[in-house]
């Protein structure tokens, strides 16, 4: 064991050494060496320059400028400025992506909207049956809204579900709980082939992986801001309307703030050209500016590096498991091939077979310094920030989860 341990070190530090994107790291606000964060999947961590950028905001845009900073801050214009900062990420042009509102709010308006663009004839809609819970109470509610049905299909079985009932599909692009990429491009296809449009929520993998939603003729997307993207707990969420469906988009959330002439104060709504369309009230100021000057983090970088490290860092980190961890004692559910990964690695460590409750290892493991989360009843998951995550934090999480299921 110390053989291996030595040898799976000295290979971090010379991967760490020759990676590219090492030099990120002095970006974030990190603890010491010895803190290994691996749940940048849930939250991603604080960029060291955003506090003093929001001081600026709070003390001189809004204590001195106040009601001018709409105009002189930029602050009206923030959700279509910073949806296009955002864009490149996920392989979008500019004048498709608007942030404001939560992931639910956006996945709200997607779905219906979507829905609508259908005939009434296609009266399904089809949902993950994995997907993380929101969506689908969200789905619900907007077939409700329009009509429709949801339809539960596993997302390798989509294709075989679509027909000419289909209105709308709607997919996590990476598992939450498993770390499976799905198909995004085979998916999207399938679905346009059966007349279907297709809804994709990219919250596990914009920030970690290239997403091509232009390229791969994407309808819609939505996306939160606070895990890959580091936007801070709360930051606002986006919504991709692709160019193509922008004038007919009929939002179910007609706000002020999305009409064409707001404040024009007419009572009869007239919806906004282009992404300002996905709009609906007041934005969240604070947390959306704290947004952008996170997104400073990713100046000069491609995301296609970012994809190529996430995958080393995790086929390393798979690596050190099996090499610290007693067989038996965990199992990945995190796909080995890497089209089929996101960037997290999800281990199931099952009571009852030699190993401890999930939720007392990641409690130990946090206590150690090794930050990652657990989902009931048995998964721990570690999610892997390639911005700040470096091949000997890697080592590291896997050794200390090692000692610590040796231990029980």
């Amino acid at each position: 064991m110390s053989d291996a341990l030595n040898d799976l070190q000295r290979r971090a530090v010379a991967l760490d050494s020759a990676d590219p994107l090492a030099k990120h790291r002095e970006l974030f606000a990190l603890d010491d060496a010895e803190t290994v964060y691996l749940d940048g999947n849930s939250l991603g961590a604080l960029p060291r320059h955003v506090p003093e950028r929001i001081a600026d905001v709070i003390t001189r845009q809004w204590g001195e400028l106040r009601i001018r900073s709409w105009d002189e801050s930029g602050w009206w214009t923030a959700p279509e400025r910073i949806g296009d900062r955002i864009a490149p990420l996920v392989g979008a042009a500019a004048g498709q992506v608007v942030v404001g509102d939560s992931t639910s709010v956006n996945v709200f308006k997607a779905v219906v909207g979507a829905a609508r663009l259908a005939p009434e004839s296609r009266d399904e809609i089809l949902v993950d049956a994995s997907t993380f819970p929101t969506d689908g109470y969200i789905a619900e509610s907007a077939a409700r809204m329009t009509g429709r049905r949801v339809v539960p299909v596993a997302p390798a079985d989509l294709p075989a579900a679509l027909g000419p009932r289909t209105a709308a599909v709607l997919v996590n692009h990476v598992d939450y709980r498993t770390g499976r990429r799905h198909d995004l491009p085979g998916l999207t296809a399938a679905a346009h082939e059966a007349g279907a449009l297709a809804v994709w929520d990219l919250c596990h993998s914009a920030g970690a992986l290239p997403v091509g939603l232009d390229a791969h003729g994407v309808d819609f997307a939505v996306g939160c801001t606070y895990k890959y993207l580091n936007g801070g707990p709360g930051s606002p969420a986006y919504l991709y309307v692709a160019e193509r469906h922008q004038a007919a988009f009929d939002s179910p959330l007609p706000g002020w703030n999305s009409h064409s002439d707001p404040f024009g104060m007419t009572p009869a709504y007239a919806p906004a050209d282009g992404a300002a369309r996905g709009r609906v009230g007041t934005p969240d100021i604070l947390s959306m500016l704290a947004l952008e000057a996170a997104l400073d983090v990713w100046e000069g970088v491609a995301v296609e590096d970012v994809r190529e490290k996430s995958l080393a860092l995790t086929d390393f980190f798979l690596e050190c498991v099996d090499a610290y961890v007693p067989r038996g004692l965990v199992t990945s559910v995190t796909p080995a091939a890497h089209e089929e990964r996101g960037s997290q690695v999800s281990l199931r460590c099952e009571a009852g077979s030699g190993g401890r409750e999930a939720a007392d290892v990641m409690r130990e493991l946090i206590a150690r310094g090794v930050v990652g989360d657990f989902r009931r009843p048995d998964v721990l998951r570690f999610g892997f920030t390639p911005l700040y995550v470096g091949f000997a934090d890697a080592e590291r999480a896997a050794r200390v989860l090692g000692e610590v299921l040796v231990k029980s």
